[in-house]
């Protein structure tokens, strides 16, 4: 609820995951804190002793994938050497008492983005960043195809120390492993709880909510206006086939998610066509968020539905979506021990500011 002052303090529940709430508290935002920076512009375009730059292949593991096949590569897939799971493991579990483990079998790769040391998202070409979102559905897909132990595939992409990126050159990560997480639990179980009661996909209300829903508030007693909701309000970017939306129940800030605008469950059956739409909504969005935070570090994640014979009834309830989560600022004590995100900027304010970007017109980037 916003005090006279337009100060909001009020908790927000998440509508996919009800069980997660978010305390919105304008007001913390001008106590004295440490705030993550953005870092500098790395416009390097090669460095010596960077193991992911062209020229250094030798200081990885041997490339899975190359794009293009044959030539110079723009994108480059290896194993990880330092895994998070490996598939030298056979699958097993102990236990013992109330304890239980299950060994850490998977795969753990790096896609290098570009070739290109220093250039940022933003700054890519539209044609790359659809080869690179491609390259992501191609390998997800060869990852369920060959093994069947794999239950999930998750595609993330670190930038910046905030971040957890130990390596400045442009990357993503692949973790294919063999139990579903809990966060994608929870979405597949809440929007499936969803679709029974209500027969449709709260990804797509939620769109449709986006793109008609106006409405006032009012206090009952006072008559005095609560909250306006503007059609549009939440929308920062909308491109031909996909959406960039900012969550009512922002954990982070400046939160972005970007979703498919016709239902689709499954990120390995989007068609070539759609990609390059994703491709051109991802540049803009990434574009807004440099513009406004200088230097952006942030995490992305592609969630989508599981590939296992038991979650085809996920088709028609769940949604495949980016979830973008720029890191402006480090989880305090509150945040940490009662598992409440705290988010001190309001999710309209950094929508109004995100759509006030005047973006230049498109160059021919790397």
């Amino acid at each position: 609820m916003a005090n006279n002052d337009g100060a909001i303090r009020e908790i927000r529940i998440n509508p996919i995951v009800p069980t997660e709430s978010v305390l919105v508290a304008t007001e913390r935002s001008l106590r004295p804190k440490k705030a993550e920076t953005g870092i500098p512009h790395d416009d390097r375009e090669w460095v010596a002793d960077c193991p992911f730059c062209p020229g250094n292949e030798s200081r990885t593991p041997e490339a899975i994938v190359c794009v293009p096949e044959n030539g110079p590569w723009a994108i480059r897939i290896v194993n990880n050497l330092y895994p998070m799971l490996g598939d030298e493991l056979r699958p097993s579990s102990l236990q013992f008492g109330l304890q239980q483990t299950i060994d850490g079998y998977g795969r753990h790769e790096v896609i290098i983005d570009h070739h290109h040391h220093g250039v940022a998202l933003h700054e890519m070409s539209e044609s790359h960043l659809e080869r690179l979102f491609r390259s992501y559905r191609d390998r997800m897909a060869q990852l369920y195809a060959t093994d069947e132990r794999i239950k999930y595939v998750l595609v993330f992409k670190n930038f910046g120390p905030a971040a957890g990126a130990s390596i400045p050159h442009t990357h993503s990560q692949i973790i294919a492993m063999p139990v579903i997480p809990h966060n994608i639990n929870a979405e597949l179980d809440h929007s499936l709880q969803y679709f029974q009661t209500h027969r449709q996909c709260i990804f797509c209300a939620l769109i449709d909510e986006a793109l008609s829903l106006e409405a006032t508030f009012y206090d009952q007693h006072s008559g005095e206006q609560l909250r306006k909701i503007d059609v549009g309000q939440y929308v920062v970017e909308r491109g031909r086939r996909f959406i960039a939306i900012k969550p009512f129940a922002s954990r982070y800030a400046w939160e972005i998610h970007i979703l498919p605008q016709n239902h689709h469950h499954d990120f390995v059956a989007t068609p070539d066509d759609d990609l390059q739409d994703l491709a051109t909504v991802m540049k803009r969005v990434m574009q807004r968020l440099d513009a406004v935070l200088d230097g952006v570090q942030y995490n992305f994640f592609l969630h989508s539905a599981p590939h296992s014979a038991d979650d085809h009834h996920h088709a028609a309830s769940y949604h495949w979506h980016i979830e973008i989560c720029p890191r402006t600022s480090i989880p305090s004590g509150f945040e940490l021990g009662s598992g409440l995100f705290a988010n001190t900027v309001s999710p309209e304010s950094a929508a109004q500011q995100l759509r006030d970007v005047v973006l230049a017109a498109n160059e021919t980037p790397p």
